[in-house]
């Protein structure tokens, strides 16, 4: 559907709102400061909608912007994404938009590897859904469990995968380094 064809019934769709709340023109114009000539010709499409317009209708009504408009339902949400495979890992996308913050369900198979720690810009986040996952950050060397999370600027040195013991599933979520929270401290008064 257009956006022509949607404006073109939001006319009626105001008309029939109204009178289910058995409201007159009169009352809905003192309520908004809307003319009646202008919500008359708004109602019969003789008047194009405008946001300046719907939003005091909207208010009077008591009723969402949405529901005047029609606005088209949402398209579908899922995320339907092919695996890729890296390094024997394999990573399904759980974000369709590039940049920003990105999400990942990772498989990491049953292996046993040396850590090789990197670093570069950004912000990790990570949670085991089942297995163990071997994480080592900086001086740190930890295994994290099913339901268990951890977050790290990978700025610090970082390798994470499997224990050797049995494949892992977990999340990784990662940000460009400006989308981490920062937490800021008042400095102390002298």
């Amino acid at each position: 559907m257009s956006t022509d064809d949607v404006l073109a019934e939001v006319g009626a769709r105001l008309r029939r709102i109204r009178k289910e709340r058995e409201v007159t023109l009169a009352t809905l114009s003192e309520a908004t400061g809307i003319s009646v000539s202008t919500l008359s010709r708004l109602e019969s499409g003789l008047r194009k909608p405008s946001l300046e317009l719907l939003l005091p209708i909207a208010q009077a009504h008591q009723v969402p912007l949405d529901e005047l408009v029609g606005a088209p339902p949402v398209g579908d949400p899922r995320v339907r994404s092919e695996p890729i495979v890296r390094g024997g890992r394999t990573h399904w996308p759980l974000t369709r938009q590039p940049g920003g913050l990105q999400a990942f369900k990772v498989l990491e198979p049953q292996r046993k590897q040396d850590p090789d720690p990197r670093t570069h810009e950004g912000y990790e986040w990570l949670y085991v859904l089942s297995g163990r996952l071997r994480l080592v950050l900086g001086e740190h060397d930890v295994v994290l469990s099913a339901g268990e999370a951890a977050e790290f600027d990978t700025r610090v040195p970082h390798w994470f995968g499997s224990t050797g013991e049995g494949p892992v599933e977990f999340l990784s979520l990662f940000g460009p380094q400006g989308e981490r929270m920062h937490v800021r401290a008042r400095p102390r008064r002298k």
